[in-house]
């Protein structure tokens, strides 16, 4: 189950999500090291701001992506992981 659409997304304290261009890609950095993200997690947490909700965000990347479909429970899920991983908080 993932994150409702309602909910807003926020980096916790301590992580700073980044384009890295030694890693050619998107990482999310925190004290204890450093997470590669793949190129879907990194169009996701780019458009984490700690203000838009969810829906939001998912109205935003099916913009960006018209071909990639429907991206609600891809998104959700995807946030449900990074919450479980401590990357973020939901308010």
């Amino acid at each position: 189950m993932g994150v409702a659409l309602h909910q807003v997304p926020r980096f916790r304290r301590g992580f700073r999500f980044q384009w890295e261009p030694a890693q050619e890609g998107y990482v999310l950095l925190y004290p204890e090291g450093m997470v590669k993200l793949n190129g879907s997690a990194g169009a996701i947490l780019n458009e984490v701001d700690g203000q838009r909700s969810v829906a939001d965000i998912v109205a935003t990347l099916e913009q960006q992506f018209p071909d990639a479909g429907p991206l609600g429970k891809d998104v959700s899920d995807f946030l449900q992981d990074a919450l479980q991983h401590h990357w973020i908080d939901l308010s």
